[in-house]
């Protein structure tokens, strides 16, 4: 064999062991860089953290207003889901200082117009009843969950922690899967 040859194969077997350790090429961040994920982590974990902190009430409205039997069921697992998601998020926050769960930094028109949607939506629910209750309810829990399956993902992206990204990804998953699940009993009302 020639030392082209040689060196090819040795080339050749450089590379595939690269791609078998996973010796891939890391992209080094910047402290501004490393600044900047903190910031989106933290402000996404506290965005995230109030949503879920109200939607592990949101089953508490069968006390006041009465659902079909599947919507109900649908509605105390957000609940659950919600629940177990803000406590693991607090968790975080109590065993690592860098993460806070109260940094929701918004625009203020953003933040007014958060709230007036608020109101206007308890009024809805509070006022409507039967099909239109139910309807109106699973709207709300479809953009809630798919708000907080993508904060889930971003604040993931943003996690320097495997084992917290990973859990993040998860909950990101679990919050989509719901939000199948509402659209789906959506779908089934249509007809």
């Amino acid at each position: 064999m020639t030392v082209k040859t040689n060196l090819s194969r040795l080339g050749m077997l450089l590379v595939a062991a690269c791609l078998l350790s996973g010796c891939a090429a890391t992209k080094r961040r910047s402290p501004k860089q490393v600044q900047e994920g903190r910031t989106i982590r933290n402000n996404c974990y506290s965005l995230l953290h109030q949503l879920l902190e109200q939607e592990k009430h949101v089953s508490l409205l069968r006390f006041i207003k009465d659902e079909k039997s599947d919507v109900n069921a649908l509605i105390r697992r957000i609940s659950a889901a919600a629940a177990a998601g803000a406590q693991l998020l607090e968790g975080y926050a109590a065993e690592d200082d860098s993460i806070s769960l109260d940094d929701t930094w918004l625009p203020p028109g953003e933040s007014a117009t958060r709230e007036s949607i608020a109101a206007s939506t308890r009024s809805e629910l509070l006022h409507e009843s039967g099909r239109e209750f139910e309807l109106r309810l699973l709207i709300t829990q479809t953009q809630a969950l798919n708000y907080g399956a993508n904060l889930s993902k971003v604040a993931a992206e943003n996690e320097s922690q495997v084992s917290r990204s990973r859990s993040l990804l998860k909950l990101s998953g679990e919050l989509q899967g719901l939000n199948q699940d509402v659209l789906r009993i959506l779908l089934s009302r249509g007809n």
